[in-house]
C-alpha cells in the first residue's frame, strides 16, 4: 500500500470517527427523532452528501455510536475492576458512571430509540450478554462475604432490568426525575441483597455519594 492510499484510509477514519462522535454529541442532548441528518453534517462542517457517502442512514450511524459507547463500557470496566477491592466497589462505581451519563442524556432518548429497531435490537443483545456477565460478577461478592448467599443473584438482576426498563417503556420518568428512579431501583436493590458487611460498605458509598452531588 503507497503511502497515498494510507493518507485516504487514515482521512476517511478520521472522518467517521468525527461524525459518529458529533452524531453520538447531539443524539444523546437532544434525543434522536429530533436530531436530522443535516444537523450532523452542520456539526462535523460537511455536506450532507459527504455523511450519506460515510453513513447510508441515522440508523446505521446511530449503531455505530451505540458500539462506541458499548467498546468505552468494557474499557471503562476492565480498569476499575483491575483496580478495585471488591465487587461492590466496581458496581457502586459503575453506578456512578450512569449516573453522570444519565445527567447528560436528553428525556426522550431512550423512547426514540425504541424506533429504530436494528439500534435497539442491538442494545437488547448486548444487554442480555452483559446480564450473564453481571450476574457471574455479583456471585464473586457471595464468596467475598458482601452480597447473601441464600438469594438467586439471576432472579433479582432480571427483576432490576425489568425495573429499569421501565425508564424506557412506561414514562415513569414523566412523573419522576430519570437519576431519582434509577437510583431508587439500583440502590434498594444492592441493600436488599447485601450482608451486614456489604450493607456498610454501601451506606459509606451513599454518604460521599450525596456529599459529593451537594458539591
Amino acid at each position: 500500500m503507497s503511502s497515498e492510499e494510507k493518507e485516504c484510509l487514515n482521512a476517511k477514519a478520521e472522518l467517521r470517527a468525527r461524525i459518529i462522535d458529533a452524531a453520538g454529541t447531539l443524539f444523546i442532548a437532544n434525543g434522536i427523532k429530533c436530531i436530522k441528518m443535516d444537523d450532523i453534517a452542520s456539526a462535523v462542517g460537511i455536506s450532507k452528501r459527504t455523511l450519506y457517502e460515510v453513513f447510508e442512514d441515522k440508523e446505521m450511524l446511530l449503531c455505530e455510536c451505540i458500539k462506541r459507547e458499548q467498546a468505552s463500557k468494557c474499557e471503562f470496566f476492565e480498569a476499575v475492576v483491575a483496580d478495585s477491592k471488591h465487587v461492590l466497589e466496581v458496581m457502586m462505581i459503575a453506578f456512578e458512571r450512569v449516573i453522570t451519563n444519565l445527567q447528560n442524556t436528553h428525556r426522550d432518548f431512550f423512547a426514540d430509540l425504541t424506533k429504530y429497531k436494528k439500534a435497539f435490537a442491538m442494545l437488547e443483545e448486548e444487554r442480555e450478554l452483559h446480564a450473564k456477565n453481571t450476574v457471574a460478577f455479583m456471585q464473586k461478592g457471595v464468596e467475598q462475604g458482601i452480597f447473601r448467599s441464600d438469594v438467586n443473584l439471576a432472579i433479582v438482576f432480571d427483576l432490576m432490568n425489568h425495573q429499569l426498563n421501565m425508564l424506557i417503556n412506561f414514562g415513569l420518568c414523566n412523573e419522576y426525575p430519570l437519576i431519582e428512579v434509577y437510583e431508587s431501583i439500583i440502590v434498594t436493590t444492592i441493600r436488599g441483597i447485601s450482608t451486614v458487611k456489604g450493607a456498610e460498605e454501601l451506606e459509606k458509598f451513599i454518604v460521599q455519594y450525596r456529599k459529593n452531588k451537594q458539591l
